[in-house]
């Protein structure tokens, strides 16, 4: 009985229940996601209902306009973002090259590590990626084996939000194929995580050695199924003439 006291408190019956308490202006946010793919959609939803502002968004880029993490940025939520790439949405462009908002550009491979090492408990790492160009400034420097190395530090964050595929009550939970992507090293860089699913199973139904996120790194959990899938980039080609 007390297993599934501990159990059921991970299961939300929607986003909007599973961040109250949790939600506050100012906050440094992990998302989940790359584009389109794997991005939690109804967490992100719910915060822009919310109307939490001031936020710092730790995110491989921003969606696109008014799509993922774009919904935050036409409501003007988003103070600053930690991103790697970012070409892809007009409103992004437009809002940094005005002034309103902050940016810092981090290489795509030292974000995923330093949201893993924040996880680990690694407040910082060396890295060679970035060495000599802007991504430099400002960082210390420290040679190993006569290379030059930048100091990058792990980023912790109030809260991460992720998108899986399946979960198991207690939180155990799978991705499906490149909707992995930023999600596990956001998973564990949270002080809290909340992760949506598109199905949720009784504790057991999962093969052990499938779980890619344990759910000890499962603070709050829904289900967000059906999801309506968008495609980012649509290419057609011209019917050949029979």
């Amino acid at each position: 009985m007390k297993t599934e006291t501990l159990v059921m408190k991970k299961l939300y019956p929607n986003a909007a229940a599973a961040l109250e308490g949790v939600l506050f202006d100012g906050m440094t946010i992990c998302a989940g996601g790359f584009g389109l793919c794997g991005i939690p959609e109804r967490l992100i939803d719910a915060i822009r209902d919310a109307g939490t502002k001031d936020l710092t968004i730790a995110s491989n880029n921003a969606g696109i306009d008014g799509e993922g993490l774009g919904k935050l940025l036409r409501t003007r939520q988003v103070k600053k973002m930690i991103s790697s790439y970012v070409g892809e949405n007009k409103e992004f462009e437009r809002q940094y090259l005005s002034g309103e908002l902050e940016v810092e550009f981090c290489p795509q491979g030292t974000l995923a590590e330093r949201c893993r090492a924040g996880g680990a408990g690694i407040p910082g790492f060396y890295t060679k990626t970035g060495v000599g160009t802007l991504v430099a400034e400002g960082k210390p420097v420290m040679e190993f084996d006569g290379q030059d190395y930048i100091l990058e530090r792990g980023i912790v964050a109030d809260l991460s939000i992720i998108k899986g595929w399946k979960a198991d009550e207690a939180g155990n939970l799978i991705f499906r194929k490149t909707a992995r992507n930023f999600n596990q090293p956001m998973a564990t860089a949270g002080k809290v995580c909340i992760a949506e699913v598109e199905e949720i199973v009784p504790v057991g139904s999962l093969d052990p050695d499938q779980v890619h996120l344990a759910g000890i790194y499962v603070n709050r959990l829904i289900q967000g199924a059906p999801y309506d899938k968008k495609i980012e980039f649509v290419t057609t080609r011209e019917r050949e003439a029979a």
